[in-house]
């Protein structure tokens, strides 16, 4: 995106420096819930993305790793992995 932090501190409405203290972790308080979406928007990145090292994983990180394998597919592969998740769902189905 190419913004400075002298920018994004004025497009988020906060001091510079509040934004070097956020961004070295010693603001020595949590930034509201408000200013944490601004600054993903401002960005343009998701929430997952500045948080991946403090998540646990989950059902959601297992969906966007299966999408970003997905899309890196050929069309003939993607058939095949359809066809690998139907056996693994039918397989579970007899099993229940």
């Amino acid at each position: 995106m190419g913004l400075s932090g002298e920018k994004l501190a004025e497009q988020l409405n906060i001091s510079a420096e509040y934004l070097r203290q956020i961004e070295s972790g010693k603001s020595g308080k949590v930034i509201s819930l408000s200013l944490f979406v601004s600054i993903c928007n401002t960005l343009q990145i998701s929430p997952d993305y500045l948080l991946q090292d403090l998540l646990v994983e989950n059902e959601l990180t297992d969906i966007q790793e299966l999408g970003m394998l997905w899309s890196n597919l050929p069309p003939a592969k993607q058939h095949l992995a359809v066809a690998m998740i139907r056996a693994a769902v039918d397989c579970e189905n007899l099993h229940s």
